[in-house]
């Protein structure tokens, strides 16, 4: 079968984009009707599909322009178009089928279209088979529509012709992480997200969907459950806004040192904007990585602790010990006191611990009393393994603020689980760039 000359066939494929249309404000141009340039420009506004008479006596609104080619599509958004095969012929043409496949770098898909349809057409002289593909693009780069049209002619030959379509696939968003190990299990997360597209557009919704080791609280709110962004989220080209989520282990996993070296996945990023005139998009993050913990031998977690307590009432807090390593120790707990007009608290305690396996744990209380009012820092606590005589000095162990007799709360306030690592350094951060998906 050698398909005819696009001339000769007696069908006409038209194919159009279905895309919103953008808002173009009309040339306003006037001059006195003796002026010299005035032939000149009443040509070019003759010309110009926005021109309305008499609109420079007007003031100057805008117009809806409907798409004048293919353009370009971002990732994420959901690619439309309507095909439609005419017969212009005075005789009807039968057996038409319309095939639609969608090409990218690396993939050629099907589209689907009259799926109401189980066999081929007969269209009557000036009737339309017409259909609507809609495709959510999945990859970034060249893509071309092909559409194929079959039919069979008054001689019963079969014939087709195919028309190609090219457009770019572009992104639209370029995204940014930086995770923060806090002294504690939880993680924090900024997430940058900036407009990389050639107009502005609204972020509908930016969520952490957490893996199933731990859950997420997003702090992009107040106190009163109002955003800290205005109500649009209205995001102009190349701006970018800053995004905060706390990431806490959930408890199965915090209390098992194996499990929490292991669960390294914390989640996805799920996000959704509108663009021109409402169109929407969708995309999600490749699974972000948190930054390994600095496991040491031994981990101090100060379990129960007063956020508030008053001068020279005894200040007690629970503390919990894990063995980190892969060996038995035997520890020895000290909370020296140093015997100083300016030290802020009295109180010391030693005692034996006993032995611990590898990641067993071991609770017990310390109690100091306040001396200074204001906030008051606990430390150091000193842990000796009587095994292999190794000591372990935690800096910072716990804060609380003192305050005067006459104090009064109505509510008390209790600290939410503190962590502590043994010579505690500076919280880390991590950069990443990550790489979009379409959901």
């Amino acid at each position: 079968m050698n398909p005819l000359e696009q001339s000769e066939h007696l069908l006409a494929l038209k194919v159009m984009r279905l895309t919103r249309p953008t808002l173009v404000g009309p040339q306003v141009i006037t001059c006195e009707p003796k002026d010299v340039p005035s032939f000149s420009l009443r040509q070019t506004l003759e010309n110009e599909g926005t021109t309305v008479a008499g609109a420079e006596t007007l003031a100057v609104g805008q117009f809806m322009l409907l798409p004048q080619s293919f353009g370009n599509i971002y990732l994420g958004e959901t690619f439309s178009s309507y095909i439609c095969v005419h017969n212009c012929t005075s005789h009807a043409v039968e057996g038409v089928t319309v095939k639609a496949d969608l090409q990218s770098n690396s993939t050629r898909i099907s589209l689907p279209m009259h799926e109401n349809k189980s066999k081929p057409a007969t269209l009557a002289p000036d009737e339309t088979l017409d259909d609507v593909i809609r495709y959510e693009v999945k990859e970034i780069g060249t893509h071309v529509l092909v559409c194929e049209v079959n039919y069979i002619t008054l001689a019963g030959i079969a014939q087709y012709f195919r028309k190609f379509f090219k457009f770019q696939v572009l992104k639209p968003l370029d995204v940014t992480t930086k995770f923060y190990n806090a002294e504690m299990d939880e993680i924090y997360l900024e997430a940058q997200i900036q407009n990389i597209t050639t107009g502005p557009f609204c972020l509908e919704k930016v969520e952490l969907d957490s893996s199933e080791q731990y859950t997420v609280t997003a702090l992009n709110t107040l106190p009163n459950g109002e955003s800290v962004f205005t109500s649009k989220n209205m995001l102009q080209p190349n701006n970018s806004c800053q995004f905060l989520y706390c990431i806490k282990p959930k408890p199965e996993i915090a209390k098992d040192i194996n499990l929490l070296r292991m669960a390294n996945n914390v989640g996805k990023l799920d996000i959704v904007w509108r663009s021109n005139l409402g169109e929407k998009g969708r995309l999600q993050t490749s699974p972000l990585q948190r930054l390994p913990f600095e496991y040491k031998d031994v981990r101090l977690e100060i379990i129960e602790a007063l956020n508030i307590v008053k001068i020279g009432e005894p200040f007690t807090f629970q503390c919990r010990i894990t063995n980190t390593t892969d060996r038995k120790m035997d520890l020895v707990v000290k909370l020296p006191t140093v015997l100083d007009f300016n030290c802020p608290y009295t109180g010391s305690a030693e005692f034996c611990l006993g032995s611990l396996e590898s990641a067993q744990q071991r609770e017990f209380p310390l109690t100091v009393f306040p001396t200074k009012l204001g906030l008051i820092k606990v430390s150091p606590l000193i842990l000796i393994n009587t095994l292999k005589q190794e000591q372990y000095t935690i800096a910072k162990v716990v804060d609380v603020f003192v305050v005067d007799d006459d104090y009064h709360e109505d509510e008390t306030f209790q600290m939410n689980k503190f962590v502590r690592y043994d010579n505690a350094s500076k919280p880390q951060y991590d950069d990443q760039s990550l790489q979009l998906q379409v959901v």
